[in-house]
């Protein structure tokens, strides 16, 4: 069996003093800062909202529906039993335990509220804020892989990994597979679409899009993925990653239907704002 030596860099980056600065956070930092100026490069391209301003204000949302969110959503989804004894540490977000899923719904009741008190779409705030995010995330899977966690399932691949904290045998590094196709594919694809006009015109498109792309995506490498420890799989070979890509992936569909729909109906609209 073929097997490549883990890299052992040291996940903590840099220390001063006290102050211990790890790679995951550096990661969230670049990936939080990269896709705000992504979003105001696109945000500045058209005249309607949201704007440049809207972006610059919607960040602190961001950053609590990433945090709160992901934290929320690990604690329910991947460890509930636990937490219910030791509720105090559920809070302990420096212990680590952050879930995408639970992100993702955080950021997408932030941008519900936020546009709701801007007085414009929420979807239209939710193309600017899915077309960045796969940023966040490609920086994010290199951080699992630094870390040594999320490690993949046994494999012979030439290039599986022996991973410190996963025992002798050489597995799929899968935070790498993750990086490439949540994070440079998606991307790619996302940045090709909103360069469209037409697309960009289609409030929600993009959102849809990014849901479904994540949802496949993920789906497909949680079969490389060692499931979580505390929960292994729930129904058959189906892992928590994949049941909760289920709604993603109906929601992306319904909402790039949705915009097809609305398209086709520009006559209509037009004299609806006309009224209002």
């Amino acid at each position: 069996m073929l097997e490549v030596s883990f890299p052992n860099i040291d996940p903590i980056a840099f220390e001063i003093g006290p102050l211990v600065i790890r790679w995951y956070a550096l990661a969230y930092i670049a990936g939080i800062l990269l896709g705000w100026r992504y979003c105001l490069h696109l945000a500045r391209r058209d005249t309607v909202r949201p704007n440049a301003p809207d972006i610059d204000d919607f960040m602190v949302w961001a950053i609590f529906g990433i945090i709160l969110g992901g934290r929320v959503g690990y604690v329910v989804f991947y460890n509930a039993a636990y937490y219910l004894e030791h509720p105090l540490e559920a809070i302990m977000v420096w212990h680590g335990g952050m879930s995408f899923h639970g992100g993702l719904v955080g950021v997408l009741l932030a941008i519900a509220v936020f546009s709701w008190r801007r007085g414009f779409s929420p979807l239209a705030m939710g193309d600017l804020v899915a077309v960045a995010a796969p940023i966040g995330l490609f920086f994010g899977r290199l951080a699992n892989f630094v870390n040594g966690e999320l490690f993949g399932r046994v494999s012979d691949v030439s290039w599986a990994v022996v991973f410190p904290y996963g025992g002798d045998l050489p597995r799929h590094p899968s935070q790498l597979y993750e990086a490439v196709l949540e994070g440079l594919v998606l991307f790619a694809v996302l940045a090709v679409l909103a360069h469209r006009p037409r697309i960009r015109r289609r409030a929600g498109f993009l959102t849809g899009f990014f849901l479904v792309g994540y949802g496949l995506a993920r789906t497909f490498v949680e079969f490389f993925r060692e499931p979580d420890v505390q929960l292994g799989f729930i129904l058959g070979p189906i892992t928590m990653g994949q049941i909760l890509s289920v709604p993603m992936v109906l929601l992306g569909l319904y909402l790039m239907v949705r915009t097809r729909h609305s398209a086709n109906k520009p006559t209509m609209q037009a004299h609806s704002a006309g009224r209002n």
